[in-house]
């Protein structure tokens, strides 16, 4: 589904291309024809509910599972006959991390550099850059099992950068963490987008969407119903509106009356009036309460949010903080 106001994204230099794909579990449709386009050195984010088929899209696109219908292209690189090529410039890093906790930080790093072929040598040499980049290198002797959550998230991204991915699947990456390490987490996806790599984003956290892509699909039933940038599909929205809250019963009856189509609370003499929040519209209201003599004693413009964006779309009731089914980890 795309939406006459939502732009197209350029697709001068795409990292990620995938057409029509789909996957089924027997009678259970997973994916049903998803459309991709993720422009070089982006954020791109899948956002969804539980059993959306956001990590299947992730295992598909990895080399992990294959799809049953549909093509892709990874780096420039068929999904179907250069699956190999794939692999060599991809990195992923599932909801689960995979580092090893009996052995140390360094050790987890030595075994990815081993993995990717790199001489003794330069897999040190990556390894003590990584950890200080990530910093670790005060625990980097230290078994991986007495690391934080935080840490350990660390840990798992720093192994995926070991072989220098371009392309680089995070499913959702931050779940379980404490706020203050989600947002240094955001922090180190923002340093990899600076340095050119290229971000496909699984999340349940609608903030974190908000704050990282550059564009948004919204998986829903195994198709994208819509996708754009955060402000784009703010826009698809309904529920914008501005609260006036008075004191006054008179000034509240007197605003009620200058503005057809609001809803009022008679209780708490608050008016809440349909408004998209733009510049143009507060100027027009705010005359129209001076025309008659009203002056509220607060006012608040409530702007949709992605939040209404996806249950406008879904007709789910939740989705922030309640973490999807237990599933493999997509290493």
């Amino acid at each position: 589904m795309t939406d006459p106001g939502i732009t197209e994204p350029d697709t001068t230099e795409l990292a990620i291309t995938a057409t029509g794909l789909r996957k089924a579990y027997g009678d259970r449709t997973v994916l049903d024809g998803v459309d991709i386009a993720v422009p070089e050195g982006t954020v791109f984010s899948l956002l969804g509910p539980n059993g959306a088929g956001k990590t299947t899209a992730v295992k598909i696109l990895s080399t992990l599972i294959s799809a049953d219908a549909g093509q892709a292209r990874i780096g420039g690189h068929d999904l179907r006959t250069r699956a190999q090529a794939v692999r060599q410039v991809i990195g992923v890093t599932g909801q689960f991390s995979a580092v090893d906790g009996l052995i140390t930080g360094e050790e987890n790093m030595l075994l990815m550099a081993d993995l990717h072929h790199l001489s003794k040598a330069e897999g040190r040499r990556v390894t003590a850059e990584l950890l200080a980049r990530f910093d670790l290198t005060d625990a980097a002797h230290k078994p991986a099992s007495t690391y934080s959550g935080g840490m350990k998230r660390r840990l798992d991204i720093a192994m995926t950068l070991v072989g220098g991915p371009r392309v680089i699947f995070l499913d959702e990456p931050t779940t379980g963490l404490d706020p203050r390490s989600r947002h240094n987490m955001w922090q180190i996806i923002r340093e990899l987008v600076t340095d050119g790599v290229t971000v496909f984003l699984t999340t349940q956290y609608l903030e974190e969407a908000d704050e990282l892509a550059d564009r948004i699909a919204v998986l829903n039933g195994g198709r994208i119903v819509a996708e754009g940038t955060a402000e784009e599909l703010k826009r698809l929205a309904p529920g914008g509106h501005v609260r006036l809250r008075f004191t006054d019963p008179a000034s509240y009856q007197n605003a009620v009356a200058a503005f057809d189509g609001a809803s009022g609370d008679d209780d708490a003499l608050v008016l809440q009036i349909p408004s998209g929040g733009g510049q143009r519209e507060l100027r027009s209201l705010l005359d129209r309460l001076d025309a008659v003599g009203v002056e509220a004693d607060e006012l608040a413009v409530h702007t949709p949010d992605l939040d209404d964006v996806f249950f406008a779309l879904t007709e789910q009731t939740t989705l922030s903080g309640i973490p999807d089914q237990p599933k493999e980890s997509t290493r």
